[in-house]
């Protein structure tokens, strides 16, 4: 498939935007779910040790990306 791909882009080098593009969208896609499975804390690889990993965090833990206080501090402010 590759050989195609590099056999087109000689034959019509209008198209090597194309296939760069395409493959930096694709590649960027990729890194952003492999960014989202291994930093979410919403996901849980070990579900033999621990199933639910978001019991054992503390009340000032952060793990949500926007939490409600700091939507009530940012709206009391604006007041």
């Amino acid at each position: 498939m590759l050989r195609q791909i590099i056999g087109q882009a000689k034959k019509h080098p209008s198209l090597i935007p194309l296939f760069v593009f395409i493959g930096a969208g694709g590649t960027g896609a990729a890194l952003y779910v492999m960014r989202l499975a291994l930093f979410n804390p919403d996901v849980c690889w070990d579900k033999k040790n621990n199933p639910e990993p978001w019991n054992k965090m503390g009340p000032n833990q952060q793990y949500k990306v926007w939490r409600h206080d700091l939507l009530r501090q940012v709206v009391s402010e604006r007041k």
